[in-house]
């Protein structure tokens, strides 16, 4: 084949095809990119945990959960079928599985003692221990039986209660009718979804 530089220049604009003219058969080349790195992995519909707009996101997580398998995280992207964000994603939103495989995130909980400058990891039967004693104490510390002028009011002015991003309208009912029973007057939620 007579290839001139007039020919090339065509031949780029058309793109793949100009590899085509040149010799290149890209069948092979076309196959594999059909084979999807998701294509054995677990699809999980999830929210993004960054702010309270709460863009739905897919989460494929590849292993089967036999023995000798971990389940690991492969890819994040937007949901196509949310109707918040329609499969986009904002950089920080696309960029939140570097959140989930960071080898600097801690699988416990870290607690600074009192006039410490050094953190400790401590367990999560301690961490949950230490956070519903502080929890009743504040409570019973801030508790109202009754107002000024006698009625019963029953409520807790000493703990405010601010919902989470990431929670849906199900979770966030539960989580309200929870600290209502607790008493709590003072509770916002920021969740959008």
């Amino acid at each position: 084949m007579d290839l001139s530089r007039r020919n090339f220049l065509k031949a780029s604009t058309v793109g793949g095809l100009s590899i085509s003219l040149l010799g290149f058969d890209l069948r092979p080349a076309q196959a594999a990119v059909r084979q999807l790195k998701i294509r054995n992995a677990r699809e999980y519909r999830t929210v993004c945990p960054y702010c309270a707009v709460g863009c739905g996101t897919i989460a494929y997580v590849h292993g089967s959960g036999g023995l000798n398998t971990t389940p690991t995280l492969i890819h994040v992207e937007g949901d196509p079928d949310n109707p918040i964000n329609g499969g986009t994603l904002c950089p920080k939103g696309a960029s939140q599985m570097q959140l989930a495989i960071s080898p600097r995130l801690r699988k416990a909980p870290m607690m600074r003692d009192a006039r410490s400058s050094e953190w400790r990891e401590i367990s999560w039967d301690e961490a949950l221990d230490w956070f519903a004693r502080r929890f009743k104490d504040s409570r019973d510390a801030s508790f109202v039986e009754r107002d000024t002028t006698g009625r019963t009011v029953n409520r807790c002015e000493g703990i405010a209660w601010v919902g989470s991003a990431t929670v849906a309208n199900e979770d966030a009912y539960l989580i309200t009718k929870t600290m209502r029973s607790m008493g709590l007057v003072y509770i916002d939620h920021q969740a959008r979804i």
